[in-house]
């Protein structure tokens, strides 16, 4: 029997499999996972293993979709373009030349499958002075429209849609132009926004004082600005459209494992990366809910599973083929690897634990220290084989690492359809909805989802009816609903039952033991107001987390989870 889902056939043969120049199918998902398997034991050789040995344990996992690595391994390990990892930073300097550099690297990396974020923050503000032509500067938000006019033009052959994030500190004297720069929901399609605050902003929004933007050209202060005046316009333009997110960068440098190396300024496009400039990061997934034995973890398992990631992920490392010099540079002297988990929800629904609980909470730490200290030792381990990153010395590490950092909580949208599990750490998002597929091939049409184990519970327990599901699909909640027990609509929580409360404290219960950071959307009602936006960057803060994302319900016209009349009709009933 496929251990596969029909929505995760239906990816994998869209997305994943090998075709032809016509577009036949040259693989099964079974062939898949083979040429991965292959394709990654095969950098055991370098260390004098042979790689027959670590070629049928990672075969195993992934047809048992126990670990599932990032997508363009998935698509592209033993294939002959080779470019294994998801997500890159590039730097972005202050002249046209650089600038164009680095829209041309982002093209390249694109054009692999790969993910870029920048940093704009370097570059002189709109109507600074040009010393070569005496004349006004354009500012970052202008160089950004390029940036993304050149992801729309390699739309990475319709297999990936390009994804970018854009940075720029709190302080440039752009801020408000760039919190503003997606007002229009047809403007910067293919970017994720984040404002990069700082300490001493937080500072002056609770003191209710003003603060400097610098320009980043002469150093000078520009002018000041109210910092309560700018938070508020951040979390308005938020409560609009979902943009911008907020990374606190300074948290982000306190816990840079190679501060010698530089700052990071920039993240991932789904914001839980961190990485210098130039550097690449491979990531992969454990489905906990796999892991789930009467109410507890099978722990021994779970230690061997991460064992397996942090090798297979040490692999890709070796085995990728870089687009560009410097990036495997670097990447290999740091040796980066990002290993999180997913299926949190489905685990949880399985020990009988509500999502929104101090009881969850106190899971999520421990299965987050569990996954820090068992992959830590994972990668002590290989360093003792292999030899530390090349970096090390000089790091924040006291102990010889395979690899700068070895733990990230990923979003995981996609491996997690292919998983058949719940997204990340995230609750479900509802008990039943449609996902839209971002794929040119399936038209952008939504694969409708129901949680299978509130299917199963409600046929085991005598309950199920064709209208209830009809319901269920209408509100995507079961909480409040007639007919569904009071047990059930506690343990089935979803993204919009939960408060922001319990989705910060949950966040900040992985990140206490993540060395990346935690993607995570703080999910908001329709009906939430930009004061409650503000709320959450205050508390988020104060939690130590690195960055934060909120996303009020309808505030985007396209949504790529969505409940409500076209998701109407249970297809598994």
């Amino acid at each position: 029997m496929s251990p596969f889902t029909p929505n995760a056939l239906a990816v994998l043969e869209q997305r994943y499999l090998a075709r032809n120049g016509d577009g036949q199918l040259l693989e099964t998902p079974r062939q898949m996972v083979d040429r991965v398997a292959h394709a990654l034991a095969a950098a055991d050789a370098l260390y004098g293993a042979d790689p027959a040995v670590a070629e049928v344990a990672f075969r195993g996992a992934l047809e048992r979709l126990e670990i599932l690595p990032n997508s363009p391994t998935l698509m592209n390990a033993g294939r002959p373009l080779g470019q294994l990892a998801a997500c890159f930073v590039l730097p972005v300097a202050d002249s046209l030349a650089a600038i164009f550099d680095a829209v041309k690297w982002a093209a390249q990396i694109q054009q692999t499958g790969g993910g870029t974020g920048f940093s704009f923050s370097r570059l002189r503000p709109a109507g600074d002075l040009v010393g070569s032509t005496h004349r006004a500067a354009s500012g970052p938000v202008s160089f950004i429209e390029v940036f993304n006019a050149a992801t729309d033009a390699i739309q990475q052959g319709g297999v990936r849609r390009g994804a970018n994030m854009g940075m720029l500190r709190v302080d440039h004297p752009d801020v408000l132009a760039f919190v503003a720069a997606k007002s229009d929901p047809e403007r910067l399609k293919n970017f994720n926004l984040s404002v990069a605050v700082t300490d001493h902003f937080m500072a002056a929004v609770a003191a209710g004082t003003d603060y400097a933007l610098v320009n980043p050209r002469s150093g000078a202060e520009a002018r000041r600005l109210d910092a309560r005046e700018v938070f508020a316009s951040i979390a308005h333009h938020a409560w609009a459209t979902g943009e911008p997110g907020v990374i606190f960068i300074d948290r982000v440098n306190v816990a840079n494992p190679t501060p010698a190396l530089g700052p990071m300024e920039a993240t991932n496009p789904c914001g839980e990366l961190p990485l210098l400039p130039f550097e690449a990061c491979n990531l992969a997934s454990i489905d906990v809910g796999k892991l789930v034995v009467g109410r507890d973890f099978d722990w021994p398992r779970l230690g061997e599973w991460i064992d397996l990631g942090v090798h297979l992920l040490d692999n890709v490392v070796d085995v990728n083929r870089y687009p560009l010099s410097q990036i495997e540079a670097i990447t290999r002297a740091n040796r980066k690897i990002g290993l999180g988990i997913m299926g949190w929800a489905d685990a949880l629904i399985r020990l009988g634990i509500p999502y929104d609980s101090d009881e969850a909470l106190a899971v999520a730490d421990r299965l987050a220290t569990f996954l820090e200290e068992r992959g830590h030792a994972a990668s002590v381990a290989l360093a003792q084989a292999r030899g530390p990153f090349p970096n090390c010395r000089g790091s924040r590490w006291e102990q010889p690492l395979r690899n700068a950092t070895v733990t990230t909580i990923a979003p995981t949208g996609t491996i997690s359809i292919i998983a058949g599990c719940s997204a990340g750490i995230e609750p479900l998002y509802a008990v039943s909805f449609g996902r839209r597929v971002l794929v040119e091939s399936l038209d952008g049409r939504r694969l409708p989802e129901v949680h299978p184990l509130f299917l199963a519970r409600a046929r085991h327990e005598g309950w199920f009816s064709e209208r209830l599901m009809a319901q269920v699909a209408e509100r995507g909640s079961v909480r409040g609903l007639d007919g569904v027990p009071a047990a059930v609509q506690a343990l089935f929580a979803t993204a919009h039952d939960v408060a922001p409360r319990w989705h910060l404290a949950m966040q900040a219960a992985f990140q206490r033991h993540i060395d990346n950071a935690v993607s995570k959307t703080i999910n908001l009602p329709e009906s939430a107001t930009p004061e409650e936006v503000a709320t959450i960057y205050r508390e988020a803060f104060a939690l130590g987390l690195k960055g934060v994302t909120v996303y009020r319900n309808g505030s985007r016209k396209e949504q790529v989870l969505a409940f409500g009349p076209e998701m109407q009709s249970c297809p598994e009933c």
